[in-house]
């Protein structure tokens, strides 16, 4: 019986997880994923282009228990390398359990062009298991992302995963579905941040994030969020001592409940 529950919610969470592609990084989940914009260690599984922006090497790990189930944990790790005028990122995450698991390696470039464009794109490497009666699958997909400074504080960004769409069978005609993402980031100030975005996923509506960041001292920071299809609100809080970072968040399912997930980064110095 332990064993068919994560089974029922795997059949509910799949189409939600290919819908979101998987999100990664507990800063991101706080604002409710609304990342596409944003430019730190997790652009390596966000968008690209923030890649670009990034000064100084930079290392994360990541994990969350879906829904409070262990056999829906999600870990992750990515790392920001500057090479030149942009930054190599690698990324690293793995879903499921043993009757379905999922895990995708990455690794891409960001590149600044001026003071207010970056360009970013990846190549990654899936595979999925359907336990040992099935077999596994692997593919391979890409993905590319722009990040433009439109004014002073105002940015916006746009990415584009999956293009190609590969099929996730030998039978039948069943893909991976491809993915597009705008959005828009406003600082207020040095304390406020607010992030808007909408993804369009293959055939499914499209879905709106919104997320507020306030940095209350200068070593704490809060968050909140909200999305939509389904409406799903998170929360979190971020700790930056010094090189250190450590980022809490939680999200609420208003079908399946609560997820709590965190994250720790560490920036190196030059």
């Amino acid at each position: 019986m332990k064993q068919l529950l994560p089974c029922f919610l795997l059949l509910f969470c799949l189409p939600l997880a290919s819908q979101e592609n998987f999100p990664v990084g507990a800063r991101q989940a706080a604002l409710a994923n609304a990342a596409v914009t944003l430019s730190d260690v997790w652009s390596a599984h966000h968008n690209q282009a923030g890649l670009g922006f990034i000064k100084h090497t930079s290392v994360g790990v990541y994990y969350e228990n879906r829904f409070l189930i262990p056999e829906l944990g999600l870990g992750a790790f990515a790392a920001a390398i500057p090479v030149g005028k942009g930054s190599f990122g690698i990324s690293f995450r793995n879903f499921g359990y043993k009757l379905y698991h999922e895990s995708k390696a990455g690794i891409g470039y960001g590149r600044q062009f001026g003071d207010n464009l970056s360009i970013g794109m990846q190549l990654n490497y899936h595979l999925i298991g359907f336990s040992e009666y099935y077999g596994n699958r692997s593919l391979f997909t890409a993905e590319a992302g722009a990040i433009y400074r439109l004014g002073k504080n105002l940015y916006a960004g746009a990415h584009v995963y999956n293009p190609g769409q590969p099929r996730l069978t030998d039978y039948g005609n069943e893909r991976m579905p491809a993915a597009i993402r705008f959005g828009l980031r406003y600082q207020f100030s040095d304390k406020i941040l607010l992030a808007a975005e909408v993804e369009k996923t293959g055939e499914f509506k499209p879905r709106l994030r919104m997320g507020m960041e306030y940095q209350v001292h200068t070593v704490l920071v809060i968050r909140a969020g909200i999305s939509s299809q389904p409406v799903n609100s998170s929360f979190g809080f971020g700790l930056k001592l010094k090189k250190l970072r450590v980022d809490f968040a939680g999200a609420f399912h208003q079908v399946l409940g609560f997820t709590p997930q965190c994250g720790i980064s560490y920036t190196f110095s030059e």
